[in-house]
C-alpha cells in the first residue's frame, strides 16, 4: 500500500517534550509553512513527509472516508515513538478541503516532515525521517498592494444578491450563503509568514491557519475532537463591531439565519452522538471588524468516529452554504460565477488517534507568489438588501486586507 502512495518506506515519527518555544508561527521557515493557532496554542508544520491530493468529484461523504482511508494506510505503517500521547502530538496532518467536492483546485492533505506544539502549558517536537537543517529566513513583506475585481464586479455581486432574494421569496430555498473574490496583487512574493503573524496578533479569537496556500484567521470550529468529546461552534447573524447587540439579538433576519445554521449542526451531529447540548439560546461573539451570533455546540460521540467523519456529516453547513443544502448548491453553482475552492470548506489537523480541530475557511485568501485572492460571503435571506449585503462582505474583507497592508 505504501509503494502505491509513493512512499518507499513506513514513516519513522518521533516525537519528544521541549521547553516552551515562544510564537510558534516565529518559528517557521520561510517554504509551505502549514499552521492552526489560536491564543498562541497550536501546531506549525513544515517540509513534506507525505502529500496527496483528494480526487475531486467524489460525492458527499466519500472523499473524507477516501481521505481516512488515506491517512490509515499512512499512519499504520509507521513507527511512531510518542511519549507525549497528546491530541496533535505524534504524525499529524494538516488538510483543506474544498466547499464544492466538484472543485477544480482540489483537496489536500498534508503529513509535514516537522511539527511545533504547545497545548495547555506543554510543547512537543514531531519529527519524520532523518534530522534536516531547516534555514530560517526573514519574513519577507510584500510591498504595495493593489487590488482587482474577481469573477464580479461590486454592482454584479448585488445583482446576484438581488437575484437569490427573488428565489427565495419564490419558495425555492430559505436560506443562501453567496461569496465573491476580490484579487490582490503585491509588489513581491507574499510570504504566508507575515500574514499568519499579522492575523494571529489582530484575531486572537480565531484560528489561524495556514494550508496548501489557503491563509486565514477563521472564527468559526467546525469540530474539535477528543477522545470521544466534540464541539462546535456555529456562527449565523452578523453586524458590524461597535452597533448595538440588541439590534442583532431582535434582528428577525440574523435570528432565522441562525436558527438555521444551529439546526443543521444539530442534525448532523445527533446520529453520531451518544449525547448532545444544544443551547436554546445564542451568546455573542465579537471580534475586531464584526460580531456574530454563536452556539456552542457540544457532545459525546457513540462510537470510535475520527474527526474526519464528524467533518464529513457537518459539511456544508447552513452558515455557509444554506438551507435547504442541495437546493443551495445549486443557487450558488448558478449566481456566484466562480470556483470557491477551499473557501468555506473544512480546513485543519487530523493526527494518528483520530483527534483533531476543524474550521471552516473563511476570512482568508488563496496565496500564489504574488497573488492573493480574498474571499467574503454573506446569508442571503428573504429580507435581505443587496447594499447592506455588500457592506458586510467588505467588512469581511478587511481581515485579509489587513493581512496583506499590515
Amino acid at each position: 500500500m505504501s509503494v502505491a502512495l509513493g512512499l518507499k518506506r513506513p514513516l519513522v515519527v518521533r516525537t519528544v517534550p521541549v521547553s516552551d518555544p515562544g510564537d510558534l508561527i516565529a518559528r517557521l521557515p520561510g517554504v509551505a509553512p502549514h499552521a492552526w493557532v489560536r491564543h498562541g496554542d497550536g501546531l506549525v508544520g513544515w517540509g513534506e513527509a507525505a502529500s496527496v491530493r483528494v480526487p475531486a468529484g467524489l460525492s458527499g461523504p466519500a472523499r473524507f472516508a477516501w481521505a481516512r482511508a488515506w491517512l490509515a494506510s499512512i499512519f499504520r505503517t509507521a513507527e511512531i515513538d510518542d511519549p507525549v500521547g497528546l491530541p496533535g502530538s505524534g504524525p499529524v496532518a494538516f488538510g483543506s478541503f474544498t466547499f464544492d467536492p466538484a472543485s477544480a483546485a482540489g483537496s489536500t492533505l498534508v503529513v509535514p516532515r516537522t511539527v511545533l506544539a504547545r497545548r495547555d502549558g506543554r510543547s512537543w517536537l514531531t519529527t519524520i525521517g532523518e534530522d534536516a537543517l531547516d534555514l530560517m529566513t526573514p519574513v519577507r513583506t510584500p510591498g504595495r498592494i493593489r487590488y482587482s475585481d474577481g469573477a464580479l464586479t461590486a454592482m454584479e455581486w448585488e445583482h446576484a444578491v438581488a437575484t437569490a432574494v427573488k428565489e427565495i421569496g419564490g419558495g425555492r430555498l430559505d436560506k443562501v450563503v453567496l461569496a465573491r473574490d476580490l484579487i490582490a496583487t503585491a509588489d513581491r512574493g507574499i510570504d504566508p509568514r507575515a500574514l499568519l503573524a499579522r492575523l494571529a496578533r489582530r484575531y486572537p479569537e480565531c484560528y489561524t491557519f495556514s494550508v496548501g496556500g489557503l491563509v486565514g484567521a477563521t472564527p468559526e470550529l467546525l469540530v474539535r475532537h477528543t477522545g470521544r468529546a466534540i464541539e462546535s461552534l456555529v456562527l449565523a447573524g452578523t453586524a458590524p463591531t461597535g452597533s448595538d447587540p440588541g439590534d442583532l439579538f431582535g434582528s428577525e433576519k440574523n435570528q432565522y439565519e441562525h436558527v438555521c445554521a444551529v439546526a443543521s449542526v444539530r442534525d448532523a451531529l445527533d446520529p453520531l452522538c451518544a449525547t448532545l447540548d444544544v443551547p436554546d439560546r445564542p451568546e455573542l461573539l465579537v471580534l475586531p471588524n464584526v460580531q456574530h451570533l454563536a452556539t456552542r455546540v457540544t457532545g459525546r460521540l457513540s462510537d470510535g468516529a475520527s474527526v474526519l467523519d464528524v467533518v464529513a456529516a457537518l459539511h456544508p453547513t447552513a452558515a455557509v452554504g444554506g438551507t435547504p443544502t442541495a437546493t443551495a448548491l445549486e443557487v450558488i453553482r448558478e449566481l456566484e460565477d466562480m470556483d470557491r475552492g477551499g473557501y468555506a470548506g473544512p480546513v485543519g489537523w487530523i493526527d494518528a488517534r483520530g483527534d483533531g480541530e476543524w474550521g471552516i475557511a473563511l476570512r482568508c485568501a488563496a496565496v500564489e507568489g504574488d497573488r492573493a485572492r480574498l474571499f467574503a460571503g454573506c446569508g442571503i435571506m428573504g429580507e435581505s438588501d443587496p447594499v447592506q449585503e455588500l457592506a458586510e462582505a467588505q467588512a469581511k474583507f478587511r481581515v485579509m486586507r489587513y493581512a496583506l497592508e499590515g
